[in-house]
């Protein structure tokens, strides 16, 4: 059987194991496309080539998880930062490390590099922003303003300004020059995790957990653009080169946006999952994922992406969509004035006590070839041009098909590999039935299943259902008690008595139930009521302490949503004087009070939490500051 072979638009390209624990952030180079660095839980920043499946060079250091990196514009530099709230600095082209930076209170979950100079900007869990100034290794300024973690940061093209993305659902806009903010966008309603300058114009995209990504006029400081079509939580937004459209990644899609006026020019459907961050290289965009310890590559062959023209249909309905000003779709809107030279200085030589201060970290070359060849080509002396990347090459999409080898000799059978339309290939191993023994035929080279597959059991049919089988009853039984408890829950719901609900989820002695019930409330923070509190943080202390992540995961955003919309109020109340008349606020204060002896109870089990290495550690950090009051 024989299929025409089509190129494909989106595969995937990869899959490696980047760390011997769990992946916690990563990042592409933009300049090149071809490079990665990686931080793990276990403390460690790795390098990556793109499409080569063995780290380059393991940087340590970090005696804590690694929550965001970050390139500079040579890609010659990385920066990491922990969940301490320390900052490191290697210097990749020397393999050596170059700064140690501390000052953050908590974890640091966004790092940008300034594009001309030696300074660099991060943001903490704490809401802080910080600048530094890598020579005189030293924050030179810090910008107050936003109220909860700052995801993202990101300096203009000309280097005057920088954005900031943050989880109170804002961004904010910050002079360098004068030290101040210049302006707030508020139109987003959900936590905002990626902000990105246009290359050219005053122009400010953003994406956020609201599933729309913006557009700010940075002239007139207003909305011009909102995508209203994503299926999931924005992730990452990356710019055209030329600056004519805006690339959008969520779940399982890549989007490309026009604006002025708003329209979606194409959508294209790839099996990346939570995509976490891209890039464009040869006209391909190369994006990268992860899950648990694995980190996956994905390439989009933008030549096959519609980035212009009409836009796609049912997005935009019976309405005329009037021609861009230029090929680029720009307008008279004001262009960055880049200056011509850069503002670096001599780097100052590392002190002994610098020295001292790092003697921990280190940076191990785990590839020298690839090495040399990436981060010291100009020690060797080369008398060709330089060598050119070239774009990864796009599999055919075809059938599998099954071909036999004739005569001479007995038959070899060889199933070749599958390769759907993302890119994923299904393997399947070559199976030799005899081997051939004519010299005009040689046997094929590969994997002998007889190494791997044993031939001495063979399990039958029954006694595979009855593995099948194992523990199906005891399954059922659960399911179907969990499914009257909720039945029941759901029956008293309808009556609109929320708290109601609520105890008798907390009645029935079953934590599951109770987390279906509070991931219902969480999604409309709204329900939450003093009432509720009284009811539901005994049970989130044995959330918190549960050995099920998404146990403790709920627990973690139900605690975060009580301590915002009732501490104030707690806290109020009970430092209020004591009233002349009729104690009116009787009732007030002693839930009050009942919630104040709870949450001090729950603030030990959070601070323990907060001082271990793992998955939720930065966001018990987060609740530690939440309840920083409680430990006073």
């Amino acid at each position: 059987m024989a299929l025409t072979n089509t190129i494909i638009t989106s595969w995937k390209l990869q899959e490696i194991v980047a760390h011997s624990s769990n992946v916690s952030s990563l990042v592409l180079g933009k300049a090149s496309g071809r490079l990665l660095a990686t931080g793990g839980e276990d403390c460690r920043v790795n390098i990556w080539a793109v499409s080569k499946p063995n780290c380059i060079m393991s940087l340590t250091g970090h005696t804590s998880p690694v929550e965001c990196i970050q390139f500079n514009s040579s890609e010659e530099r990385v920066v990491a930062g922990s969940q301490s709230g320390s900052l490191r600095l290697w210097d990749l082209e020397a393999a050596k490390i170059l700064r140690t930076l501390m000052g953050h209170k908590a974890s640091v979950c966004s790092l940008d590099f300034h594009p001309m100079g030696e300074y660099l900007a991060s943001g903490s869990v704490d809401s802080n922003i910080k600048l530094w100034d890598v020579r005189r290794k030293g924050c030179v300024f810090r910008y107050k303003g936003h109220t909860q973690a700052v995801r993202c940061l990101a300096f203009s093209p000309d280097g005057k300004w920088l954005a900031s993305a943050s989880d109170d659902s804002t961004v904010k806009l910050w002079d360098l020059i004068a030290g101040k903010m210049i302006t707030e966008f508020t139109s987003h309603t959900s936590a905002v995790n990626v902000v990105q300058f246009h290359p050219n114009e005053y122009l400010l995209a953003s994406g956020s957990a609201d599933r729309t990504v913006k557009l700010w006029d940075l002239e007139k400081f207003n909305m011009i653009g909102s995508s209203e079509c994503e299926t999931g939580v924005v992730r990452s937004i990356l710019f055209n080169p030329d600056g004519s459209c805006l690339y959008s990644g969520s779940e399982n899609t890549l989007r490309v946006y026009g604006w002025e006026p708003d329209r979606c020019f194409d959508v294209v459907h790839v099996g990346w999952g939570k995509v976490s961050d891209l890039a464009i290289s040869n006209n391909q965009m190369i994006a990268v994922s992860y899950s648990q310890n694995n980190v996956s590559w994905y390439v989009v062959d933008l030549n096959r992406v519609k980035k212009s023209g009409s836009v796609i249909q049912g997005l935009i309905q019976d309405k005329p969509i009037p021609a861009p000003t230029s090929a680029l779709g720009s307008t008279l809107r004001r262009n960055y004035e880049r200056p011509t030279t850069s503002c670096t200085g001599q780097e100052r030589s590392p002190s002994s006590e610098d020295e001292k201060e790092d003697k921990e970290s280190s940076a191990e070359i785990t590839n020298p070839e690839d090495y040399k060849e990436i981060f010291q080509p100009r020690s060797a002396i080369s008398r060709t041009p330089p060598k050119r990347t070239e774009p990864f090459a796009a599999p055919l999409e075809h059938s599998f098909s099954e071909s036999v080898l004739e005569k001479p000799g007995p038959a070899v059978k060889i199933v070749t590999p599958v390769i759907d339309r993302v890119g994923f290939p299904f393997l399947k191993l070559a199976v030799v039935t005899t081997s051939v023994t004519s010299p005009s035929r040689p046997v094929p080279i590969g994997l002998n299943a007889g190494d791997f597959l044993s031939v001495t059991s063979v399990m039958g049919d029954e006694e595979a259902l009855a593995q099948i089988r194992k523990g199906h009853d005891t399954m059922c039984v659960m399911l179907t008690s969990r499914y009257k408890n909720l039945d029941t829950v759901r029956s008293v719901w309808a009556s609109g008595d929320v708290k109601t609900s609520l105890d008798s989820a907390v009645s029935m002695n079953d934590l599951s139930i109770v987390v279906d019930v509070l991931n219902i409330i969480n999604l409309k923070p709204s329900l939450w009521k003093l009432d509720l509190c009284t009811s539901i943080l005994t049970q989130i202390e044995e959330l918190l302490q549960s050995k099920y992540e998404s146990y403790v995961q709920t627990g973690c955003i139900s605690l975060k949503l009580i301590l915002k919309r009732f501490w104030p109020l707690i806290s109020d109340t009970l430092t209020a004087p004591p009233s002349v008349g009729v104690d009116i606020t009787r009732e007030e204060r002693l839930k009050c009070k009942a919630c104040y002896k709870q949450l001090k109870n729950l603030s030990n089990v959070v601070k323990n939490r907060a001082e271990q290495v793992g998955r939720h550690g930065s966001t018990f950090k987060e609740l530690q500051l939440l309840m920083a009051p409680l430990y006073y």
